[in-house]
């Protein structure tokens, strides 16, 4: 039976029979897991690191070490429980990489770009967020710490969180060049322009490094704003085009037959 038969075939009853239905019979239940897995991930990601920590936005540069001091006492509690449940989860981005290592290896082009993809994100969430995470609990744990070393781990953690790119820059590279090769049409070729434009923004983040304050600082218009826009929207495509092609996928090695249309 296909794919599409076996999902068809579906108990229309409650629902709790479909799911127990389609966890033993539909073929693309584990696909299915890791998507929501990756949803939930994202929402998570949100709450935690913009209402709960505050990191988004990141607070500014040029503090001094009294205001930053401050900062972590006025966040303690919301640093330490926000990035405990950050550890906890942190572990679904291994499935997310998977499922879209899968879609590239239901690409026409080399399986080379999956494993190559898979490999550089498995390094994905250690700069940008674990590492921040770490040094931002290891300031919060001890507010009676030396000032000065206060202020060591609150640079750290920001150039961290905002300005280690490298990873993300290759990455969506090897996505963006898997897309635009590709005959099976898994993804719409404007999604390869797109991984363009998030990429060209893992540039611009670069000088933040240099700079304290103004458009290139880690808090600037260009390195956080205009970045965290240009991601935000890259996710929301990805996370739609990732569902389209798990419903259109028919387990074969040709192009990627088109949805019914739905009365």
């Amino acid at each position: 039976m296909s794919a599409v038969a076996s999902e068809l075939a579906a108990p229309t009853g409650n629902t709790w029979d479909r799911v127990a239905w389609h966890w033993k019979n539909n073929p693309k239940m584990e696909l299915w897991i890791m998507w929501w897995a990756m949803v939930g991930f994202y929402q998570l990601f949100g709450i935690v690191f913009c209402l709960m920590t505050k990191v988004m936005p990141p607070p500014k540069p040029w503090w001094d070490q009294a205001r930053i001091v401050q900062w972590f006492n006025d966040n303690h509690y919301g640093l330490v429980w926000g990035f405990g449940i950050i550890f906890l989860v942190s572990g679904i981005t291994a499935s997310m990489n998977a499922l879209i290592a899968y879609s590239m290896r239901r690409m026409s082009v080399s399986r080379s770009f999956a494993y190559s993809y898979l490999a550089i994100y498995s390094l994905s969430s250690l700069p940008g967020m674990l590492l921040t995470a770490i040094l931002l609990s290891v300031g919060a744990l001890r507010p009676d710490r030396d000032p000065a070393i206060i202020c060591m781990i609150y640079d750290a953690s920001f150039t961290a969180f905002v300005g280690t790119m490298g990873v993300f820059f290759i990455g969506t590279s090897v996505w963006m060049l898997a897309v635009m090769l590709d005959r099976n049409r898994v993804f719409p070729l404007w999604f390869g322009y797109l991984n363009i434009c998030n990429l060209l923004t893992e540039i611009v983040v670069a000088p933040m490094w240099i700079f304290k304050e103004g458009p290139f600082a880690w808090n600037g218009v260009i390195a956080f704003w205009v970045d965290t826009l240009v991601f935000v929207v890259y996710t929301i495509a990805f996370i739609a085009l990732l569902r389209r092609m798990i419903l259109r996928d028919d387990f074969g090695d040709g192009p990627l037959p088109e949805l019914e249309q739905r009365a």
